[in-house]
């Protein structure tokens, strides 16, 4: 059959730049300029297209290791963790740095420490040796780090969790802000008798009261003490707590609004407050916090909560980072703050007119 002849690339295995100069018909330093961004100005767009399609053709991509060594980058960045296996929101932050280093033309190495000192130091040198980019240390509850041993070596951020020695930058949830929202949601449906359940001393309990109590303090409420209960973060935590605020307590004195700490803590008080024939939202109404997957949406009634912006954290602590990389220079040890968003379903309804 009388057709053109098939070109194909002049050495086995993975095609070459010189394959697609050849294909092209232009030179290697041409297809170089295309590849390393410096065409403009130096080839026609014909030429460049010309390169590009052979590119395509021949199925042709630049090496990541030859053009980072030439860039003196790897296009890589390190994500340590402490505890990515065990956390239910690590998939979303995740998500976020990978996706957002991905349309950067970067990929991110995970390590999981299991919260080990030792272990997050080993992480960070491994990283290191492997000279990625930069790195990202996330914790998966909002607390205080001691920053692993070399993290300084190299541009990094912090990501839900702050530096003991305030000397990097971090992307965090803004928990007070958060605190007053849910305080809204409330105050909003004309409820003025609301109680706070769960949580501990931690950073994140501490400024969700605050803002808790901002909110309510602006109206003129006061929370009683006796409403205020710690309880921690777990089920039996918000059952035990909620009770303490609503069993045998007349209808018209106990709270027709609940925050909880968080969104187990709020299955826990739905729990009690069926136990204790109190309707959720006709007599109560409960606000959560976290937005869980697998969970909130799914208690009865499904759950009005305030969402961790877990995968907001994981674009904006990468966004930080590929800048830091792009202009080296290493960022402000500050501390950012992302808002927390309702999330409305049905556990939250107007106060019971008595």
């Amino acid at each position: 059959m009388g057709g053109t002849e098939e070109k194909q690339p002049a050495g086995p295995g993975r095609p070459t730049s010189r394959d697609v100069a050849r294909l092209a018909g232009v030179s290697h330093t041409a297809v170089s300029f295309v590849f390393n961004g410096r065409a403009d100005g130096n080839l026609s767009p014909a030429t460049q297209e010309r390169i590009r399609r052979a590119a395509t053709e021949l199925g042709y991509r630049p090496d990541p290791v030859a053009r980072g060594l030439r860039r003196r980058r790897t296009a890589v960045i390190g994500l340590v963790t402490d505890e990515i296996a065990s956390s239910p929101f690590a998939g979303r932050l995740l998500r976020g740095a990978m996706e957002t280093a991905w349309d950067s033309e970067h990929l991110v190495l995970t390590i999981d420490s299991g919260g080990d000192p030792a272990k997050e130091d080993a992480a960070v040198a491994e990283l290191l040796d492997r000279r990625v980019d930069g790195i990202i240390y996330a914790a998966m509850s909002l607390r205080r780090v001691r920053v692993p041993e070399g993290l300084h070596r190299t541009h990094s951020v912090l990501a839900n969790c702050l530096p003991e020695d305030d000397s990097l930058p971090a992307v965090i949830p803004a928990e007070r802000a958060g605190g007053r929202t849910a305080a809204r949601l409330l105050l909003d449906q004309g409820h003025r008798r609301v109680a706070m359940v769960g949580g501990q001393d931690d950073i994140a309990s501490v400024d969700r009261l605050r803002g808790f109590r901002d909110a309510l303090r602006a109206e003129g409420i006061t929370v009683p003490k006796e409403w205020v209960v710690r309880s921690g973060g777990e089920i039996a935590g918000g059952y035990e707590g909620a009770r303490r605020v609503l069993d045998g307590i007349p209808a018209d004195r106990r709270p027709t609004g609940v925050f909880c700490y968080n969104d187990r803590v709020a299955a826990g008080a739905l729990h009690a407050a069926t136990r204790l024939g109190i309707g959720v939202p006709a007599e109560l109404s409960v606000v959560g916090y976290d937005d869980q997957e697998h969970m909130a949406a799914f208690l009865t009634p499904p759950l009005t909560t305030i969402a961790l912006p877990h995968r907001a954290m994981g674009e904006a602590a990468t966004r930080l980072l590929l800048e830091a990389i792009d202009t080296g220079r290493t960022p402000p040890a500050t501390v950012r703050r992302l808002a927390c968003p309702v999330i409305s379903r049905a556990s939250v309804g107007p106060a019971p007119s008595r």
